[in-house]
């Protein structure tokens, strides 16, 4: 909870939590919004590089402008999914981050060659492939160590996408309320 004033009168407000599916380029979460979307309708889900074509790829901003959307929901009542790579230490930055209860991260991840195909359709360079190749690694490397609760992982490879919103759905259902 925390306590603002509004028109000279204490408020307080009930904290909620935000969950942010992370996960390198090509992992499927942008295609898992909309089975997210139909299967759990009473959150708000967004895909952040959405705002990429307004604000260009300054991520600082992009993650305030999102943290304030959630913010915002949040004091509707509602929770919020963001489904875009983020890193906890950059989401702990952000000036609305004091007004959520937690922030809770699942990671969807897919193997070399799946990403290598999905990243190639995209047009993307060999040296951004394998950018995010080591990220990917990077992230598993460290969902123990730098995430608390630890971040679990889906595997995404050959994981059809109505299996893939159901598990985090049940991993965002143990931590909403």
């Amino acid at each position: 909870m925390y306590v603002k004033e509004e028109k000279g009168v204490l408020v307080v407000e009930r904290k909620l939590p935000l969950f942010i599916v992370t996960g390198a380029s090509g992992s499927g979460k942008t295609f898992v919004i909309k089975e997210l979307r139909r299967i759990l309708p009473d959150f708000d889900i967004f895909d952040p590089d959405h705002l990429v074509e307004f604000i260009g790829h300054d991520w600082e901003k992009m993650r305030n402008i999102w943290l304030r959307v959630a913010r915002n929901i949040a004091q509707g009542g509602r929770m919020t999914i963001l489904c875009g790579t983020m890193m906890p230490w950059d989401i702990e930055k952000c000036v609305d981050f004091p007004f959520f209860d937690h922030v809770y991260y699942i990671n969807l991840h897919c193997n070399e060659e799946i990403r290598e195909q999905r990243l190639r359709e995209r047009n993307w360079s060999d040296e951004e492939i394998e950018n995010h190749k080591h990220f990917a690694k990077r992230l598993l490397e460290i969902a123990d160590e730098a995430y608390s609760p630890p971040m679990p992982t889906v595997d995404t490879s050959n994981t059809d996408v109505t299996e893939v919103a159901s598990q985090i759905k049940e991993w965002v259902l143990q931590y909403a309320y």
